[in-house]
């Protein structure tokens, strides 16, 4: 379906995530990947969504000047918001420990924005899910820090992972969101673009 609507157009996904791209393929379409880097710094009285719609554009400036008329870029950015603070990847051992043990019994959300940027205009849509955690056990969460090492992951965590399985007591708002990507948002905004 979308593939037929996007066979001219070269899409980039500007992600070095496996579950963003794996997430992507999901919609039957054909991308290449390019990053560039950028450093992901942020007016820190911006919150929520505020926050990752302003990463996901500051992802795509980072290709200013370089796309082509019939390029479509796909950058995004993912957040976990715990009281009243965006928790991030973390950056130790320890600092995957505490996040995860300030997690342990209680509702945080999760926020994903998604900036599509053409030569002629860019949007960015965001979703927002609120997750929440049974209370988990000092040994719990040296075990998965230790075992699945989820460096690379905003709020220390993978839904799809361990922690996903035995952590999470439910889910309100879309699965896909928590993996980096909310796919039904997504698909929407290509199918009317």
């Amino acid at each position: 379906m979308l593939k037929e609507k996007y066979l001219d157009t070269n899409i980039i996904l500007a992600s070095q995530s496996p579950r963003r791209q794996e997430l992507l393929k999901g919609l039957d379409l054909d991308f290449d990947i390019q990053t560039r880097p950028v450093e992901e710094i942020y007016d820190k009285a911006l919150k929520e969504e505020h926050i990752t719609n302003f990463l996901s554009q500051l992802k795509a400036s980072a290709f200013n000047g370089i796309l082509q008329e019939k390029d479509l870029l796909i950058t995004s950015d993912t957040i976990v918001w715990l009281d009243n603070q965006a928790l991030g990847k973390p950056k130790t051992t320890e600092h995957a420990i505490e996040m995860l043990t300030a997690m342990s019994g209680k509702k945080h959300k999760v926020f994903t924005s998604v900036c599509f940027t053409s030569t002629q205009r860019q949007d960015t849509i965001y979703d927002c899910t609120s997750v929440y955690f049974k209370k988990l056990s000092k040994e719990e969460i040296e075990y998965y820090v230790h075992t699945y090492k989820p460096y690379d992951r905003a709020g220390s965590y993978g839904i799809q992972d361990w922690i996903g399985y035995t952590g999470i007591e439910k889910l309100e708002g879309c699965y896909y969101n928590v993996m980096g990507l909310p796919l039904p948002k997504v698909y929407e905004y290509l199918k009317n673009r």
